[in-house]
């Protein structure tokens, strides 16, 4: 099982932007890494997935155009770049991680969990 700490999260108005990092003990094993938000209406939802082996790229429809995944290899690291945030954004923010890649990836069917950053955007 791989060790993720968040962090990155903050409150900003509607329209600002944050940038999210999740730092990893070890990723060379890794299928399937990402980002979900959870709240407490809705549970966790994934947001943004990333195919470590092939760089292939899911996001959920809310924030496609406005949300970045990306990773750096050599620093065990997965980043969020989340930009024109809007109120409906806010929840806590968890990283998660897979040794395979799910049939949907944005299930939050993943063994290993970060404890999450919180992201609150004002209207």
């Amino acid at each position: 099982q791989v060790q993720l700490v968040e962090s990155g999260g903050g409150s900003v108005q509607a329209g600002g932007s944050l940038r999210l990092s999740c730092k990893a003990s070890v990723v060379n094993k890794m299928g399937c890494m990402g980002w979900f938000r959870q709240t407490p209406d809705n549970g966790r939802v994934g947001v943004a997935i990333i195919y470590l082996t092939s760089r292939h790229i899911v996001y959920a429809d809310s924030v496609k155009g406005r949300f970045t995944i990306s990773q750096d290899n050599i620093e065990n690291t997965l980043y969020l770049q989340m930009n024109a945030l809007k109120p409906e954004d806010t929840g806590m923010y968890l990283c998660a991680a897979n040794p395979w890649c799910a049939l949907d990836p944005l299930s939050p069917e993943y063994r290993s969990w970060g404890q999450g950053t919180q992201v609150t955007v004002g209207s």
